[in-house]
């Protein structure tokens, strides 16, 4: 990577500092030069800041679970590295009738009885919960750790990373199928690059625009959760607990309760606030289902979960504008398939072939997008 001034010229560009960008900049430092631009003034500022920090072999299609394995995998072998372990075991309950239990239930879950579920969290109300399901592959992460990890990791294999240095403006330069180059204006800084990689998460069809690029129908939607005090604590061992019909999570947090809607309303890209009338019709919710006794809230926010049509993520190279890569639509799957999807991108990236299945399932140029 060279450094001219106010310019920079590296040879992938990631525009993007959340999970995804951060992981797949770890991935590549060091094999090449490699550059992360965020608009924000701190990294993981928008969704990435504002995670459940759970992870769920068991939540999602079966190319998000498969990439949720590999992830797991990945972090397992990268904490040898760390003082603290990022993963902690931490079980996830999915509760509701059986019909829908039945259908969000996948391999890695397992149906138990009416008594094992209030064993598990006698908190629960059971008459409003006829069936359950346990996975106890799931586990609770360090997401601020895990950040941490790969942004040290970028620079200590000679990458960079720039903050407050939003995208203002880019262009194609060909000069051949070897010697094209994109220039990019990010902040104050111009940059070239042989590729640009579009992590940009809830703005990522926003910056495909800027980039002449077409856009893929990226969504952000609303996701609302809060921190709050309850009269009975969970204990630290207590699982994540979801209802099946998505009205609803709760896991424990210290001596509170970290809880959420789950709602999926969609947004505009920006910086999301939660709306006071959902989080007092969540508490009113939660206190009704179970025996918490929830008080008051100590502090709420919302992100944005980016999806595409199918909800899968995009991964690839445009189909038509050369150099422009897609790592975008993580949805709520962000934390959980960010190693694994990494791994994919950067093999890609480097020119490899990663599993053809995943690919085509990721791939921008599939159908619908």
């Amino acid at each position: 990577m060279k450094n001219r001034g106010d310019s920079v010229d590296c040879d992938i560009l990631v525009v993007g500092g959340g999970i995804a960008g951060l992981s797949l900049a770890s991935a590549l430092a060091g094999r090449t030069g490699v550059l992360v631009v965020e608009a924000e003034p701190t990294l993981g500022f928008h969704t990435s800041s504002r995670s459940a920090r759970q992870l769920i072999p068991s939540y999602g299609p079966a190319v998000i679970q498969e990439l949720t394995v590999r992830t797991l995998a990945l972090i397992r072998a990268l904490e040898v590295h760390l003082p603290e372990p990022v993963l902690t075991a931490r079980s996830f309950l999915l509760v509701g009738s059986e019909e829908t239990v039945r259908d969000r239930a996948s391999g890695h879950m397992h149906p138990v009885t009416p008594a094992q579920m209030m064993a598990l969290a006698p908190e629960l109300k059971p008459e409003h919960f006829p069936a359950a399901g346990l996975d106890t592959t799931s586990v609770g992460c360090d997401t601020d750790a895990l950040m941490e990890y790969h942004r040290r990791r970028i620079l200590d294999r000679g990458g960079r990373i720039l903050t407050g240095s939003p995208v203002r403006s880019a262009r194609y330069e060909a000069g051949g199928e070897q010697f094209g180059r994109w220039v990019t204006e990010a902040g104050e800084q111009h940059i070239t690059s042989r590729v640009v990689v579009n992590a940009a998460g809830a703005w990522a069809d926003e910056l495909a625009a800027l980039y002449s690029v077409r856009k893929r129908g990226l969504q952000p939607y609303r996701r609302t959760a809060a921190i709050v005090d309850v009269e009975h604590p969970l204990p630290a061992d207590a699982p994540m607990v979801a209802d099946a019909d998505e009205t609803f999570y709760y896991r424990a947090d210290g001596n509170r309760v970290l809880v959420s809607p789950s709602e999926s309303v969609p947004s505009e890209p920006m910086d999301a606030r939660p709306h006071a009338e959902d989080v007092a019709a969540l508490v009113d919710l939660v206190n009704s289902v179970t025996t918490l006794g929830i008080t008051g809230v100590v502090k709420s926010w919302t992100g944005l979960r980016t999806q595409t049509a199918d909800g899968l993520p995009v991964v690839g190279y445009d189909d038509v504008v050369p150099g422009f890569f897609w790592l975008a639509g993580q949805g709520g799957y962000g934390f959980q398939t960010s190693s694994g999807m990494a791994e994919i991108a950067a093999a890609m990236l480097q020119g490899e072939q990663p599993k053809k299945a995943v690919i085509e399932a990721l791939s921008p140029t599939r159908a619908g997008l």
